[in-house]
């Protein structure tokens, strides 16, 4: 998957670090630590992407983090990149699944008017943001 890095502005809050993206507006994190804002920050990313792309919403290209104009109301706590991961070229493959499991997932895939293909491209995008955040 091909890399773009976006900024994410920080704000110290007496709960810790809030992170607001200026390429997507309403996109939050937060975090104890500057470490821990900026892998929460990468989850809710790849999270939020993923919903873009399923929804078939442009991905915007990242702001240059030094062009970021400062919000005269918010003193900040820092600047910072975030790595967001954008869907390369499609690559086929053949699994194998139960069939039992494979049928409620053509089930599922069918409710939410996508393919099989695109259902479980999602759920691995969003089991891979989860696990980021876990970490």
């Amino acid at each position: 998957m091909p890399a773009r890095y976006y900024p994410i502005i920080l704000e110290q809050g007496s709960e810790g670090l809030h992170a607001t993206f200026p390429d997507f507006p309403g996109l939050t994190a937060f975090g104890d630590t500057k470490a821990a804002v900026t892998a929460n920050a990468e989850a809710g990313l790849a999270l939020h992407i993923a919903g873009m792309i399923e929804d078939g919403d442009d991905i915007p290209e990242p702001s240059d983090l030094d062009q970021v104009p400062a919000d005269p109301e918010v003193v900040e706590a820092g600047r910072l990149l975030v790595r967001g991961e954008l869907p390369g070229r499609s690559v086929r493959v053949n699994v194998t699944f139960d069939e039992a499991l494979l049928a409620a997932i053509d089930a599922e895939a069918k409710r939410r008017d996508t393919s099989r293909a695109g259902f479980l491209a999602a759920a691995a995008r969003r089991e891979i943001a989860q696990q980021a955040g876990d970490r």
